[in-house]
């Protein structure tokens, strides 16, 4: 909503301006020292380019937008590692829940950025200035490097900390502190800041001396109002964050329970109550918490987890039937439950769909309603899923998971129907070293000596090169894979590690089977 700014209104503007090194700091067990260069890169426009610098990467001069290869030519010794855009993600909306300490009223500002309504906060914390100085230490105390600007618009304080030198901008010097910023702190497109920067404004001083008839009809109609808002005149209120209501469902008996038969009734019940609150939302849940409250004041909580959203009562009740069934402590009464409540957590989206007659169900669903019952019956741990890495070394390239917990979407890449199979399904772990003999240095073995027998190759197919992880220590050394056929028919996967001249010598070794 658009309206004049009013004096009262005060908002507070939190930017972590190295929010995704300072992500990687927190998480490293062993981190590198401030002053070593560290930047996080990505691929954009066939190059891995910055996305993101440490202090001590920018004071060399780096910075995002900038190629690897010409930050490796004037920084040779920088750490360059992938970034994680998700993680920043993450790491900011943990902030959101944890800064709403200081204001019910926040809202994420982005990039790497939180914008607090504190209006009528301040005198909690003693004051704006003590206020501030709680924020900075509470950042600072979770190993974020922040910045932050005080003002009476959003926008005006967003642009004193993103632009300016931050602080507390006093009661009605909104205007003459924005005044001295630069034009950047518009946050144009760059080809409108260029054309201003060519017409020699280099400050938004500068900006708000001109005319607005001729700068909205060079830059667009918003234009004037663009600038009244960053330079305090126009308030725009933000869109605090609110989290959704959970989903409950209760219920308070007048007289208490004891038989089993009843709870599960009163557990059906609950769980028609909650599909129908999913069913309003569009979502589903993952896993379902009962809790069973006794006469005497014990609380005995049973969770179910299900590998994809649901919401269909007849179903969750029947993995409950399995659950409780399998307890190793079961259920006891004593006198009687008085209320019971189930909760729904792990909320995702379900979108409605319909079966035609002549379908058949999803494979993959009855295969998530197979893995749910059995956790149910067996425990979440006892039932694993081999979940795909993102990593082209064999031995790193699946893990085990508990198949509940395996992330929505997470596939296998759909192999080739008219190739051959590039990878055998029996694999070695660790890979066991071989004794080959190579005709050339760079062709596959003609015979190799595994587990006292030795095999003469006739067919080979390869190499198949594999560098090192270059973001992982200690490196393997570079990988040439073969797939070779021996005189009885017997198919192996053999790689050589290392190359002819190297020290040490490159070693053979064989990393799977193939059927």
């Amino acid at each position: 909503m658009r309206r004049a700014a009013s004096s009262r209104r005060r908002h507070l503007a939190v930017w972590f301006p190295v929010l995704p090194t300072d992500r990687l700091r927190r998480a490293q067990a062993d981190p590198a020292p401030p002053e070593h260069p560290v930047v996080l890169v990505d691929k954009d426009r066939g190059a891995l380019r910055l996305t993101a610098a440490n202090p001590a990467a920018l004071s060399l001069g780096l910075s995002p937008g900038m190629t690897l290869a010409d930050a490796q030519a004037r920084v040779p010794g920088i750490e360059a590692i992938p970034h994680d855009g998700e993680a920043d993600a993450r790491l900011l909306r943990a902030m959101l829940e944890d800064f709403d300490r200081f204001t019910p009223m926040a809202a994420l500002d982005a990039p790497h950025g939180l914008m607090l309504d504190v209006t009528g906060c301040a005198h909690l914390f003693g004051g704006e200035a003590r206020m501030v100085k709680v924020v900075r230490a509470r950042a600072e105390r979770l190993g974020l490097q922040v910045r932050l600007a005080l003002a009476r618009t959003p926008q005006t304080a967003r642009a004193l900390a993103r632009f300016g030198p931050g602080g507390i901008a006093p009661e009605g010097q909104d205007a003459a502190l924005a005044r001295r910023l630069p034009v950047a702190a518009m946050e144009l497109a760059p080809r409108d800041h260029q054309a201003i920067r060519r017409a020699g404004l280099k400050t938004l001083g500068d900006l708000d001396d001109r005319p607005r008839a001729p700068l909205a009809a060079r830059f667009g109609a918003d234009f004037p109002d663009r600038l009244d808002r960053v330079m305090g005149r126009v308030d725009v209120r933000i869109t605090p964050h609110r989290p959704p209501a959970p989903v409950t469902a209760d219920r308070v008996l007048a007289e208490p329970i004891a038989d089993l038969d009843a709870v599960h009734a009163v557990i059906a019940d609950l769980l028609a109550d909650a599909e129908q609150l999913l069913e309003t939302r569009g979502q589903g849940a993952r896993r379902f918490v009962l809790s069973l409250y006794r006469l005497d004041g014990h609380v005995r909580r049973i969770a179910l987890q299900t590998a994809r959203p649901v919401r269909e009562a007849g179903v969750v009740m029947r993995l409950f039937r399995e659950r409780l069934a399998a307890l190793a402590r079961p259920v006891d009464p004593g006198f009687g439950f008085d209320h019971l409540r189930l909760g729904a957590e792990q909320l995702r989206a379900v979108a409605a769909r319909q079966i035609a007659f002549d379908q058949r169900p999803h494979g993959g669903e009855a295969l998530d309603a197979l893995i749910d019952q059995l956790s149910a019956r067996l425990g979440p741990e006892a039932v694993l899923r081999v979940t795909p890495v993102a990593s082209h070394l064999p031995e790193r390239s699946s893990r085990l998971a508990p198949a509940q917990a395996a992330p929505l979407g997470e596939d296998w890449p759909a192999p080739d129907p008219d190739s051959p199979p590039l990878r055998p399904l029996h694999l070695f772990d660790p890979p066991q070293p071989v004794e080959a003999v190579a005709l050339a240095p760079d062709s596959p073995p003609a015979r190799f000596q595994w587990r006292r027998a030795t095999h003469r190759v006739i067919r080979a197919e390869g190499p198949e090169r594999i560098e090192a992880e270059w973001w992982r220590a200690p490196r393997h050394r570079v990988r040439d894979y073969y797939r070779v056929e021996d005189e009885e028919g017997r198919r192996f996967w053999l790689f050589r590690a290392g190359g002819y001249g190297e020290d040490p010598p490159p070693r053979w070794y064989v990393h799977g089977l193939f059927a």
